[in-house]
């Protein structure tokens, strides 16, 4: 690429050489537009070789002695590539750094990495759980004016671990971790209903909103955190550390107040119309049980004043297919169809009353 000054040179002998002819032209005003455009041209000037970046794919963010410390996920390119992938290494780095604001943290990074950090790639930040009851403000408001930062960014709160613990742990089939971790949402929240994928830009908007509340995805570690960082996790055909999500975690004016579990996630999800698909479970009239998907889910919620006191009505309309029966029933007929249906009806209201309650009363 030429340098921006030949390219300004180039164009001023141009415009010298018709200078002449120009001026005879009645009106110059496209004249003096040309030249002032000619100074704002910018080269490559502050050009950045990938060669001499380190690829961040996931940023960690703990609370420790009164201190922020910032671990990054960083892409080992030498293993990722398929060409020339080197066995006896790992698919990626972690590093991490301390200090009294994020900022600082961040920055004392570059005295550990071999190469200077790019966090615009970045797919993830978690957030440890010490940290999040104390408070994320900060957090949030230094990667929402960070010019290299991404709205589009997902956040997860680590349950009872810390971030540092999440981004170690090396994960099979995903030479990435991070991408095992945005995958895993994706997949969890199409098919099973209890997680719900929400990015920087989202969660800033209903934490900014008249009741300051919002929920993030919780991930946690099953196994031996310790082994899940070493490569003997994923050449083994069953990990010795695992990252699994687990509901939902609440959240209130930028603090962590409590979690959900799995069952009330996803009537959290089906509340506030988020189901995309996930199943049900209902007893058959003797013994053995009956399992159906949920294609579709709609939900809709109306408010209105009744004995002087506001209240809500829902109106949930499902759509599901039988998947598995464990007892001999005639599914041909269509009083049974109804009567799986009603069935359904009944076990999900009972479900949703429960933890209607349990996020009125507790959280």
């Amino acid at each position: 690429m030429f340098p921006p000054y030949f390219l300004l040179i180039i164009l001023l002998i141009i415009c010298l050489s018709f200078i002449e002819e120009v001026l005879t032209i009645r009106h110059t005003l496209p004249f003096i537009l040309f030249i002032c455009i000619i100074f704002l041209l910018s080269g490559c000037w502050n050009k950045r070789e990938l060669n001499e970046l380190a690829i961040v794919t996931a940023v960690g963010i703990d609370k420790t002695d009164e201190l922020l410390e910032v671990s990054v996920q960083i892409v080992n390119p030498s293993q990722v590539a398929s060409n020339k992938a080197i066995s006896n290494q790992a698919p990626v780095f972690t590093y991490h750094a301390k200090g009294k604001t994020l900022l600082e943290a961040i920055r004392k990074l570059t005295t550990l990495t071999p190469r200077k950090p790019y966090y615009a790639h970045a797919q993830v930040i978690i957030i440890g759980e010490k940290l999040a009851e104390e408070g994320m403000n900060s957090v949030f408001d230094l990667f929402q004016r960070d010019a290299e930062g991404r709205n589009d960014i997902h956040i997860i709160i680590a349950h009872q671990a810390t971030a540092q613990e999440v981004l170690s742990i090396l994960t099979p089939l995903e030479d990435i971790p991070a991408s095992k971790i945005i995958k895993s949402l994706k997949d969890s929240e199409d098919m099973w209903g209890a997680t719900e994928s929400v990015t920087l830009d989202h969660l800033v908007n209903d934490l900014t909103s008249t009741d300051h509340s919002a929920i993030l995805p919780s991930i946690k570690i099953y196994g031996n955190a310790d082994k899940g960082r070493y490569s003997s996790n994923v050449e083994q055909t069953e990990s010795p550390a695992q990252l699994q999500y687990n509901g939902l975690a609440i959240l209130k004016n930028y603090r962590l107040i409590g979690f959900l579990s799995e069952e009330e996630s996803r009537d959290y999800n089906l509340l506030n119309n988020n189901i995309n698909s996930t199943f049900e479970t209902i007893s058959c009239p003797g013994q053995g049980k009956i399992a159906t998907k949920i294609l579709h889910a709609s939900t809709k919620i109306t408010g209105h004043i009744q004995n002087n006191r506001p209240s809500i009505r829902i109106e949930l309309d499902i759509e599901q297919n039988i998947a598995e029966i464990s007892c001999h029933l005639d599914v041909t007929k269509s009083e049974t169809i109804d009567a799986l249906n009603q069935e359904t009806s009944k076990v999900i209201r009972e479900r949703l009353v429960r933890t209607l309650h349990t996020i009125q009363k507790t959280y």
